[in-house]
């Protein structure tokens, strides 16, 4: 069981994807990601809209009524949606008593500690996915991968991933791959081709 408070990492790993976030340009927003079935504006709009399922879920709502994805924003607004959802969790979850509180993520009821750990590995991972879009304009936080990949592999077991879990089979991570490497390989990720 995970005692960790997951509150002072998930606000790292906010701060790390904001300040990537801010160094989207519009230019880029229709290249690829690591995530697939996302380009960059589309993974933007899923990192906005899950932010924002996880601020209804802290506040006590029903985070299952949130859709995930957010359309709409324009080319150059998503520095301040991301600020204005990011600031929303936040306060969310300052108060102590949601870490133990049940509450109700896409992968079932969970004490409220270990849903917001799941978003950090959320979060962590798709702005691994960003980085690896964008050029790795910034250096990453290598602890805050340390963090979620010990979740990933707490919570998405190899040898447990069906047609349903939301990850691709684990794919061997090179030798000398650093934390977020390790992370995206458990997670069925490849890092772009830099041709």
């Amino acid at each position: 069981m995970n005692t960790i408070d997951p509150r002072p990492v998930y606000t790292r790993a906010t701060e790390q994807a904001a300040a990537l976030i801010r160094t989207v340009r519009p230019e880029q927003l229709d290249g690829p990601t690591p995530c697939t079935e996302f380009d960059v504006r589309a993974l933007l709009g899923h990192v906005v809209g899950g932010s924002r399922r996880i601020a209804v879920v802290g506040e006590g709502g029903d985070g299952m009524a949130v859709r995930p994805v957010t359309d709409g924003v324009k080319d150059d607004g998503w520095p301040a949606a991301y600020e204005e959802v990011r600031v929303r969790v936040l306060q969310a979850w300052a108060g102590d008593d949601r870490m133990a509180a049940p509450v109700r993520v896409p992968w079932g009821e969970v004490p409220g500690r270990a849903a917001l750990s799941g978003y950090v590995m959320e979060l962590v991972t798709h702005t691994w996915d960003l980085s690896e879009s964008l050029g790795r304009p910034l250096e990453l936080d290598l602890e805050l991968a340390e963090f979620a990949l010990a979740t990933a592999r707490r919570v998405l077991p190899d040898p447990d991933r069906d047609a349903d879990t939301p990850f691709a089979t684990v794919q061997s991570a090179p030798e000398e791959a650093d934390a977020y490497g390790r992370l995206a390989a458990w997670l069925g990720r490849r890092p772009l081709s830099r041709a």
